[in-house]
């Protein structure tokens, strides 16, 4: 095992370095290291055991998922907007059905050619973030597109993979299955979101002074292999349970460290599953599968361009970003490789199709910086060609969708009103399983307790009831939420005031969360009790009534509630503080062509200790500053008599162009002289007194050596003595030899000073 270990890490160390050295995808890299240290490229395996490899492989995938869950976030997923969800849907659609259909006309089957389109749909998260920081277009309007969608690829990936598992087990289509088990992938992840945010950030919070980089590792680490376990346990897979954890800790204000401390570890076994992938691959099987590679990598890159920019185009976006957008997520990465390594391992897809897959992967992600810069010249081709018609029609879609409208009120108290009941009925329904499954029976069985001081009839009904007030109190709080909670909101009282015929509707609404409540309450009591209908009924409604006119129930609600959007917002309340700007600034920017950015000025910049309106900004870049940072302190609409020094924060806000503009002028402004990076050396030299020199009887404070040479007098070499450290009244005599610390060129220019 050490053995292996140590060619996967030294092959793998040796080939990411040839592959940053050109500036190339680290994973590349990692899989080029595969096919060498595999069974193929060089005659035989230099791997003993290729099992161990797979398994370290599987633990690499439950990283790269748990990272990606960090970087997700289910809130970030509510604010992505209309803009990826409609271009990620687009892209899904159109990705999978293209996929499909280029399946079945290769000759494949439905499986496979279904395994084909998810792997086609989604874009690397990785490659696109590296390939947008390498070409310095993070702050260009069009990437935070582009990270939007991906943020609702991941989470499709993950459905995906779930929906993909059943057919893989079931080797068919079945709708009702696979309707059951999108109902159980929603329960299981709204359950444990909820169960997560409630409990883990108060318990992080409880205990932060205990937990240093090692206990905190650990912990996050044991969080998410645990809920690997459950995840299996509910019969999903294992990446799953790792992506859910992450999500959950993305909603922590310990997310970024634990994010950092996770990332060693997920790069170690993220590089052996990309090498495991690797050695997977037969050189032969891709010279013999050439035409598919070839048709299935020009598929990826003419249909993400496409889809991504229609849908992009839908959202309201302009030309120009839906352009740069499409022409950004034009390759296939870490989900694909997952979902291909599950179908072969499976044994639902054919063989060939996994080295396929990898061959299109590494071919679309090589070609997309080179891709992505060819979004200028389509977008100058289209305005030449496009019919003024179509150009206005364009710009007049992309001004009414981005136009800002509110919600009517029926539709935000609804929203809310759904959102109460479907998280407060899934863990209702978690807490009758429990309970029905293991309590109530250790509770029922209990009974001959009694039956020394009644007879078992009446035993036995004490312990019922006594079961039944367990069960209805622990999901009172949940019940309240089903039946009653928001009756008496802002939304609600506003649509009641109104009209009569809100009234009315308001009235329904409130009698069918009753009803749904009866049956919530109905279902306990028949699980333990033999009663008629009518009895049920009556005692279900009483309950329902007392439980909605509880002042304690609704306290308890209500204080759990608060404290869910207490963790839940806590890492954004974080977040704002550091924010340059809110958010409703940035979204009142949406229906132009102006964005946010955040530069901050380097020590070099010459900009140091000069004034905006000297620097003149808004003439040579077009920018406007909007605020100005330092220490924490914010100077809102800076005047021109504002200094700018080292280490500010300007935020400014501008089209794409006008940005990469005074980015421009940052960088021009930054010093590059040999001389001042010589200056920046403190060394140590040492000059002797000669006959003659200007220093000899006089104090070193007199000397003037600290102003004219900018050094510190370490010590005096007198004959075979030492003076360290010598006071200031200390004489200087001939024959002394200064030790003296400082910049080099300036104490050179004062020993020249007098031609020693």
């Amino acid at each position: 095992m050490i053995h292996d270990l140590c060619i996967i890490m030294l092959t793998a160390g040796i080939t990411s370095l040839l592959f940053k050295f050109f500036k190339q995808p680290v994973v590349l890299g990692y899989i080029v290291a595969g096919m060498i240290a595999g069974p193929y490229m060089c005659g035989q395996s230099w791997i003993g055991d290729e099992k161990s490899v797979d398994m370290w492989g599987e633990i690499g995938v439950l990283f790269l998922l748990f990272a990606m869950g960090l970087e997700f976030s289910f809130k970030k997923l509510l604010q992505v907007g209309s803009t990826a969800l409609i271009a990620a849907g687009t892209i899904v659609v159109g990705m999978m059905s293209a996929g499909f259909l280029l399946g079945r006309i290769l000759g494949w089957d439905e499986i496979n050619s279904l395994f084909l389109g998810g792997m086609l749909c989604m874009s690397s998260t990785t490659i696109v973030f590296k390939a947008i920081e390498d070409m310095n277009l993070g702050g260009h309007k069009f990437a935070k597109v582009a990270f939007g969608i991906l943020i609702v690829e991941d989470l499709f990936a993950v459905v995906l993979m779930v929906l993909l598992s059943s057919i893989a087990v079931n080797k068919q289509f079945a709708g009702t299955q696979l309707l059951m088990e999108i109902g159980k992938l929603i329960a299981y992840l709204v359950l444990w979101f909820v169960v997560g945010i409630a409990i883990i950030p108060t318990f992080l919070k409880k205990f932060r002074k205990h937990l240093n980089d090692e206990t905190l590792t650990i912990f996050a680490i044991g969080l998410c292999l645990g809920m690997v376990l459950l995840a299996i346990g509910a019969g999903f897979s294992s990446a799953l349970g790792a992506f859910v954890m992450g999500s959950v800790l993305a909603e922590t204000i310990e997310a970024e460290r634990i994010e950092h401390l996770v990332l060693p570890i997920k790069n170690v076994f993220g590089s052996i599953f990309f090498v495991s992938v690797g050695m997977m691959i037969n050189p032969d099987l891709l010279l013999q599968y050439w035409l598919p590679i070839v048709i299935i990598t020009f598929t990826v890159i003419i249909g993400q361009i496409t889809f991504a920019s229609i849908g992009t185009l839908l959202s309201g976006q302009s030309l120009k970003v839906s352009l740069q957008t499409g022409f950004t997520l034009v390759q296939i990465g870490e989900f694909a490789f997952i979902i291909a390594d599950f179908g072969q391992t499976a044994g639902v897809t054919e063989s060939s199709l996994y080295p396929i897959v990898v061959a299109v992967s590494v071919i679309t992600t090589f070609l997309t910086p080179f891709i992505m810069r060819l979004s200028g010249p389509a977008e100058s081709y289209l305005n030449k060609h496009l019919s003024p018609g179509i150009k206005l029609f364009l710009e007049n879609y992309a001004q009414r969708k981005n136009t800002v409208s509110s919600d009517s009120v029926w539709k935000a108290y609804l929203r809310k009103v759904a959102i109460t009941m479907l998280i407060s009925g899934i863990i209702t329904a978690f807490i009758y399983l429990i309970f029905f499954q293991t309590i109530c029976p250790f509770i029922l069985s209990k009974s001959t307790w009694l039956e020394a001081f009644l007879n078992p009839d009446t035993a036995s009904l004490v312990m019922k009831i006594i079961a039944l007030i367990i069960i209805i109190g622990s999901c009172s709080p949940f019940i309240y939420n089903i039946a009653s909670r928001h009756r008496n909101s802002k939304e609600a009282r506003v649509l009641w005031n109104s009209s009569n015929g809100h009234k009315a509707w308001l009235a329904g609404l409130l009698l069918l969360r009753m009803l749904i409540g009866v049956g919530v309450v109905s279902y306990a009591i028949v699980r333990i009790f033999t009663l008629t209908s009518g009895m049920l009924i009556g005692i279900s409604l009483l309950l329902i009534v007392i439980i909605m006119m509880s002042r304690s129930v609704k306290s308890r609600s209500k204080g759990m509630e608060e404290q869910f959007n207490k963790n839940l917002t806590a890492r954004e309340v974080s977040a704002a503080k550091r924010r340059p700007v809110t958010k409703a600034f940035e979204s009142s920017l949406l229906p132009y062509d102006i964005h946010i950015s955040t530069f901050t000025l380097p020590q070099e910049s010459t900009f140091s200790g000069r004034t905006l309106s000297q620097l003149n900004v808004r003439k040579h870049s077009g920018v406007s500053i909007v605020r100005i940072i330092r220490g924490g302190v914010f100077t809102n609409i800076p005047g021109g008599s504002k200094h700018v020094y080292p280490g500010d924060q300007i935020v400014v806000a501008g089209s794409d162009e006008q940005i990469d503009k005074f980015k421009q002028m940052i960088d021009s402004s930054i010093k590059h002289e040999e001389e001042d990076i010589a200056r920046a050396h403190v060394t140590l030299e040492s000059f002797t007194l000669e006959e003659g020199n200007p220093l000899i009887n006089s104090t070193i404070f007199d000397s003037a050596i600290r102003d004219k040479a900018h050094c510190i007098v370490m010590g005096i070499k007198r004959g075979d003595d030492y003076i360290m450290n010598p006071e200031p009244q200390v004489v200087l005599e001939q024959d002394d030899t200064i030790i003296v610390a400082g910049e080099t060129e300036r104490l050179k220019q004062f020993i020249n000073s007098f031609n020693l």
